[in-house]
C-alpha cells in the first residue's frame, strides 16, 4: 500500500515538473531596453600605453666597483651632481696613502740634494777640509824656511824635498776633499729626485681620481627613476646605473589599433588615468601621430606622442596607463548604448521593440565613446532597444519587458 502510495507521488511530481517547463518555455522572454536618446556623444578612442618624462639623462658608473652604500630610490628629487651611490674605494685609499708618503719622502731628499747632501756629511768634510788647509799652511811655511835654510847651507836638500813632498800631500788631500764635497750632490740626482716625486704625484692623482670617480653622482637636475643598483651588487664603469628625469611634464606612449589610427590627429585632447592611482587624471595633447606601424603582442599599432601635465610628479616613468583620445564631439547625436549593436549575416543592426515583438533593424553606425555608439541611419529618437542577455534574439519572437 505504501509503495503504491510512493509511485503515485512521484508520478505528479513528474508531472508538475513537464507542465511547469512546458508553460515557462511557452511564456515569452523577459528583455531589458534602452531607449535611443539624442545627446552630446564624445568620440574617443580609449587604448593603452606606458608613460616616460620628455627630458631625462642617464646616469653611469665611471668605474668598475662594487655598490657599498645606495644614497637615493626611485622617486627621489636630486640636484645635478648630487651623489647617487658610493662604490668600494678601500684599494684607491691605500693607492693615495703610499703615493702620499712617497712624495713626503722623495721631497725631504730632494731639499738635502737642493743644501749640497746630508749637514752631517758636509760637515764631516768641511772639518776635514779646514784641518787640511791648516796642515798645507804648516808645511808651506816650513818649505819655505827649509829653503832660505839650503841657500845658506844650514839645511840640506833633502830635508828641503820632504818638507815639499808634505805640502803636496796637504794640497792634494784638499782637493780630495773638495771633489767629495762636490760628488755629494750632482745634477743626475737631482733629475732622478725629479723623476721620482713626478711618478709619485701621478700615482696621487690617479688614485685621487678613483676616489673621485667611486661616487656616482646625477648628471642633471630631476628625478630617479629606472635605478639599476642595489647594495652589495658590482657596477661595470660605463653602464647605466639610473636616469634623470624633468617630472612636471610627460610623454606617453599611447598605443593606437591600425583601424582607428585614422581617427587621431596631433592636437587633439587625451586623458590618462593610472590604476595604481584610479581618483587621479592627467591631460594633455596629441604631440605626434605614428610614421609606422609594428607589432604589439597580437595587436598591430602606431605609437601616439602625446604630452602631459604632471605638476605633482606623481604620474612614474614607467607606468601603463589608460589613455582617452577626445577624436571629435558630436552634438544632438542619436545614441544607443554600444552593446545592443552586433552583427548578423555581414550586417550591421539592432533589435527593437514593435508592439510585443522583437524586430531586427539594420542600423547605420556613427562614432563611439566608451559606452555609447551614434546611430547614423535606421533609428529614431524613443525606439527601444533591447539590450543582451544569456539568450540569443530572434526576429519576430514575442518578448516581455521587465
Amino acid at each position: 500500500m505504501i509503495k503504491r502510495l510512493l509511485v503515485v507521488v512521484a508520478t505528479a511530481v513528474i508531472a508538475g515538473a513537464v507542465a511547469w517547463l512546458a508553460i515557462r518555455k511557452s511564456a515569452p522572454q523577459e528583455v531589458s531596453l534602452a531607449p535611443v536618446l539624442r545627446e552630446t556623444l564624445v568620440d574617443t578612442v580609449t587604448t593603452n600605453g606606458k608613460a616616460e618624462p620628455i627630458e631625462w639623462t642617464p646616469a653611469h658608473a665611471e668605474m668598475d666597483g662594487v655598490v657599498t652604500r645606495l644614497l637615493v630610490e626611485d622617486g627621489q628629487a636630486v640636484a645635478k651632481g648630487a651623489p647617487l651611490a658610493e662604490l668600494d674605494d678601500s684599494a684607491a685609499r691605500t693607492e693615495l696613502a703610499a703615493a702620499e708618503a712617497r712624495i713626503a719622502q722623495i721631497k725631504a731628499e730632494l731639499a738635502v740634494i737642493q743644501q749640497g747632501g746630508r749637514a752631517a756629511e758636509i760637515a764631516e768634510i768641511e772639518g776635514a777640509i779646514r784641518k787640511a788647509e791648516v796642515e798645507r799652511q804648516s808645511a808651506q811655511r816650513e818649505a819655505e824656511s827649509l829653503a832660505r835654510l839650503v841657500e845658506r847651507k844650514a839645511a840640506t836638500q833633502q830635508e828641503l824635498l820632504a818638507a815639499r813632498d808634505r805640502l803636496a800631500q796637504a794640497q792634494a788631500q784638499i782637493q780630495s776633499l773638495e771633489g767629495r764635497r762636490r760628488a755629494l750632490v750632482t745634477q743626475s740626482d737631482l733629475d732622478a729626485a725629479g723623476a721620482r716625486l713626478k711618478e709619485a704625484q701621478a700615482a696621487a692623482e690617479k688614485a685621487q681620481r678613483a676616489l673621485t670617480l667611486s661616487v656616482i653622482r646625477a648628471p642633471a637636475p630631476g628625478v630617479v627613476y629606472s635605478l639599476k643598483m642595489r647594495r652589495g651588487a658590482f657596477v661595470a664603469g660605463g653602464s647605466e646605473v639610473a636616469r634623470i628625469g624633468r617630472m612636471d611634464r610627460m610623454r606617453v606612449l599611447v598605443y593606437v589599433d591600425e583601424p582607428e589610427l585614422g581617427r587621431v590627429k596631433a592636437g587633439m585632447p587625451v586623458t590618462v588615468t593610472w590604476d595604481a592611482k584610479p581618483d587621479r587624471q592627467w591631460t594633455g595633447k596629441v604631440e605626434r601621430t605614428p610614421v609606422e606601424v609594428s607589432v604589439f603582442g597580437t595587436r598591430q599599432v602606431g605609437e601616439v606622442v602625446c604630452f602631459v601635465d604632471n605638476p605633482n610628479r606623481d604620474l612614474l616613468p614607467g607606468t601603463n596607463i589608460n589613455a582617452a583620445i577626445q577624436s571629435q564631439v558630436l552634438t544632438d547625436a542619436l545614441t544607443v548604448p554600444k552593446e545592443v549593436v552586433s552583427v548578423r549575416d555581414g550586417v550591421t543592426g539592432v533589435f527593437i521593440l514593435s508592439g510585443d515583438k522583437l524586430r531586427w533593424r539594420p542600423v547605420k553606425t556613427g562614432p563611439s565613446n566608451v559606452t555609447r555608439t551614434q546611430i547614423l541611419d535606421g533609428l529614431r529618437e524613443g525606439d527601444r532597444v533591447a539590450i543582451p542577455s544569456g539568450r540569443a534574439f530572434k526576429d519576430g519572437e514575442t518578448v516581455r519587458p521587465k
